[in-house]
């Protein structure tokens, strides 16, 4: 057992960390009433979370490779549980939402080390099981936020949805201390500060733009200046990186292919699989009347028991195959699962639902182990911190604009929006596919050296 504590220590972090992007969804009508929140305010009890996750990822990478990646995941997880219990007790609005955004540092935290934490750990076939049950987890806890929230809220109140976190919390904090060692990279330097910040004002501001797009329009000032503001971020931050003698992400590594198209394959899979989610709840409650616990267990349970299986049952097979065809072909299965999901109509049941949604848990299961090992993979051992975070921080961004831009066609809780949404997601998943069948030409994960030079 003592072997597999870091994997569990990982895999309870990452479990904790991705269902609350999506568990406060079926929760947000209990929220409004008990708090006297707008609509505007839900937003971000939704979004703000997700904002900071997605901003500070790349930048706590890059703390973890320098200071220790087993150091900055245990900061991590006790942050996560103390802006969890700010959110239980919040009295206003305002605070959850700011305690919601606290969250999201602490799963910044935690996020950008698990996959270095496992790369650096495991060897061969135990590498393979690793990341086959992590990447199940991954696929599962996204598609089982709506269900623990629904059960939560139903049956207990709203700030169970928080107050859940803190024992769990505790055991990834016991398992980390006894089973997980230290790493972190072997070069000296001053942490990036200007790459770091720069990155964070870009990432924060496109996202906030992506919220904005999704509540305002995409012509509204507030959305257009967040575009502007993060575009001119992004070439500040290229520009830093270029001279820095230690920068937080190596602009080079993006000259390789197969490490460009997966980074782009992480961004369209988290768009076209999970950024559905909150609109097919929706209509879930609000045209066919579920209650929270139903409209969970249809919105999300078959994608994350289907998830689940795959990455455990063929997880280490998996790992074998050229990155090429797991992540292309995992992306095809997801298009296809959207695209079963268009069968609804005004007088379909939720069960409609339930096809698609096993095809699309299917490809998820497929996908996240070998995208998160092929990443690695491509980059040299000490350099696994800065992957992994970039790796996460364009799958949070990904989420966050498949929100965006299918909350525009969705319009409201209409049937044909739904429909019109799950097209896009479909192709979104099919585009990432393409990109990755074409570009990713290399040899099977675990067979290759991942001490080879990040400038190949």
């Amino acid at each position: 057992m003592r072997k597999w504590s870091p994997l569990v220590a990982v895999c309870l972090g990452t479990f904790l960390l991705l269902v609350d992007v999506t568990v406060v969804v079926v929760a947000l009508p209990d929220i409004a009433t008990s708090l006297g929140a707008g609509n505007d305010d839900l937003q971000w009890v939704l979004d703000g979370y997700a904002l900071a996750l997605a901003a500070l990822l790349l930048g706590a990478g890059s703390l973890a490779d320098r200071y220790g990646r087993r150091l900055t995941y245990l900061i991590g997880v006790l942050i996560f549980a103390l802006a969890s219990l700010a959110c239980a007790f919040a009295p206003s609005v305002g605070l959850l939402i700011a305690a919601r955004v606290v969250q999201g540092v602490g799963g910044a935290a935690m996020f950008a080390t698990t996959a270095a934490l496992l790369n650096v750990t495991y060897q061969g076939r135990d590498r393979g099981v690793a990341f086959g049950v992590w990447g199940a987890v991954n696929g599962a806890a996204a598609a089982a936020g709506p269900i623990a929230g629904g059960l939560l809220t139903e049956h207990l109140g709203w700030h169970w949805i928080f107050l859940v976190n803190l024992p769990v919390c505790a055991l990834a904090v016991w398992f980390t201390v006894r089973g997980v060692a230290e790493s972190k990279a072997p070069w000296g330097g001053r942490f990036d500060v200007p790459g770091t910040v720069a990155f964070t004002v870009a990432a924060g501001a496109v996202v906030y733009g992506l919220i904005s797009a999704s509540v305002d329009g995409w012509t509204a000032g507030s959305t257009l200046g967040a575009f502007v503001a993060g575009l001119a971020g992004f070439v500040v931050f290229i520009a830093v990186e270029r001279r820095s003698d230690h920068p937080m992400l190596d602009l080079g590594l993006f000259r390789r292919a197969p490490f460009s198209s997966l980074i782009v394959a992480a961004f369209l899979t988290q768009a076209a699989a999970f950024a559905v989610m909150p609109y097919t709840t929706v209509w879930l409650q609000q045209i066919l009347g579920h209650g929270p616990v139903d409209a969970g267990l249809l919105g999300a349970l078959p994608m994350s028991v289907a998830s689940l299986l795959v990455g455990v049952l063929a997880g280490r097979a998996l790992q074998r195959v050229p990155a090429r065809w797991t992540v292309g072909m995992g992306l095809l299965l997801i298009a296809a699962g959207d695209l079963l999901q268009t069968r609804v109509s005004p007088s379909s049941g939720g069960d409609v639902l339930i096809p698609g949604l096993v095809v699309v848990g299917l490809g998820v299961g497929v996908v996240l182990p070998t995208m998160a090992s092929a990443v690695l993979g491509e980059v040299p051992r000490e350099r696994s911190g800065m992957a992994g975070g970039a790796l996460n921080a364009f799958r949070q961004l990904g989420f966050a604009f498949g929100v965006a831009v299918l909350g525009t066609v969705f319009g409201g809780v209409y049937t044909d929006g739904l429909d019109t949404a799950l097209r896009i997601a479909a192709g979104m998943a099919l585009l990432g596919s393409v990109v990755v069948l074409i570009f990713c030409k290399h040899t099977p994960v675990a067979e290759r050296s991942v001490s080879a030079p990040a400038h190949a």
